[in-house]
């Protein structure tokens, strides 16, 4: 038909690997106006024959000689319709400019940190040269490499935070379970991003895109999700699987989580002895519980989850002194478990692949 056929915009198709996608186009097209460049012209070369005839002249009536529809078509040409294709969109990750980093043979410890914290729990990175920490107490610590204390937030509720994060700008981020509440503090400022209702915050993690993942269970404990947040709007839930069937325990245990290099949300499920995996559609990627073949003695129960520069993961093994090292894909590479670890808790790595671990009992 004749007229604008309007504006089309294509997204680019999700891969699990997650390649850039070429910037999307518009593609704009027109028909071509037959009427004005074909019948109007022809009608006018007829009608000047039929003024203009000269006298005299006996006229013979035409016959007509009905033309075939594929002859038609091949003398007036057709269009074809533009083909579109509705797709998911999903943004994929810039490959970060790193080298290829290899596992120590024998890692090493390079410091020791006394916080101080009774049951030490959670740490994050501010900076290469600063760490916040946390633990069972209603203040949140922050040290240099070198284990001096370079400042202390409280904790206004007198009850001590369920996690700890750092947004790009340095504002600390932290869930309290007592008033349901996810609070932001900068420039020793403490605002609200989040009241939850029927629902508890548990643990959290910021993105590489400046969104807030927030673990949570249900007030009557029988249901957990991962919620994302875009300063104070949800932006995506996260709970079920494809089956309809709930992704993560229903309980008020610990959830750590962490975002992967390659934007895989990471969930280590304590009770459910797993480290859930998705991608960032929220689609299950693997669960992995454990190497296939053991040699601790206790069941896998992990608590904190971090990830390093080659999307490796590692989670900690409490009850069984060690750091499960896996592969992007969940494939068990190693343990850490050389270096007298006794009940490590939290973890975080820093941009030079340092790993931080809190001891739970030992508050370093």
């Amino acid at each position: 038909m004749p007229g604008d056929l309007g504006e089309y915009q294509f997204d680019g198709k999700e891969k699990d690997k997650r390649e850039k996608q070429p910037e999307s186009k518009a593609v704009r097209t027109r028909e071509p106006e037959v009427c004005g460049d074909w019948l109007i012209p022809m009608l006018m070369s007829f009608l000047a024959v039929f003024f203009f005839f000269p006298s005299g002249i006996i006229a013979v009536i035409a016959s007509f000689n009905p033309i075939e529809k594929e002859d038609l078509c091949s003398l007036i040409g057709k269009l074809t319709p533009l083909s579109t294709t509705l797709e998911e969109r999903v943004f994929t990750a810039k490959k970060p400019n790193i080298s290829v980093r290899e596992l120590l043979d024998e890692p090493e410890v390079l410091n020791t940190i006394k916080t101080g914290h009774e049951r030490l729990c959670h740490v994050t990175c501010l900076t290469e040269e600063e760490i916040w920490t946390s633990g069972e107490a209603a203040h949140i610590k922050c040290f240099n490499t070198q284990g001096v204390l370079q400042k202390t937030i409280k904790i206004k509720s007198g009850d001590w935070p369920n996690d700890i994060a750092v947004y790009s700008d340095g504002a600390l981020v932290y869930p309290d379970g007592s008033t349901r509440t996810v609070y932001k503090v900068k420039n020793d400022q403490t605002e609200e991003i989040t009241r939850l209702q029927g629902w508890l915050p548990a643990n959290l993690c910021v993105t590489s895109s400046g969104d807030l993942l927030v673990t949570m269970y249900s007030d009557d404990k029988t249901q957990s999700k991962v919620v994302c947040y875009s300063g104070s709007i949800v932006k995506q839930t996260i709970q079920f699987d494809d089956d309809g069937q709930p992704l993560y325990a229903g309980n008020d245990h610990e959830k750590y989580i962490t975002e992967n290099k390659n934007l895989d949300i990471c969930v280590a499920d304590s009770k459910a002895g797993a480290v859930v995996v998705v991608n960032q559609a929220g689609k299950l990627r693997f669960r992995y519980t454990g190497p296939l073949s053991s040699t601790k003695n206790k069941p896998f129960e992990p608590f904190g989850i971090t990830t390093d520069s080659q999307s490796r993961i590692l989670t900690a093994d409490s009850d069984n002194h060690c750091i499960h090292v896996l592969d992007m894909d969940g494939q068990f590479l190693s343990y850490i478990d050389n270096c007298d670890l006794g009940d490590p808790y939290g973890l975080c790595v820093d941009n030079d692949d340092n790993l931080f671990v809190c001891e739970f009992i030992e508050e370093m």
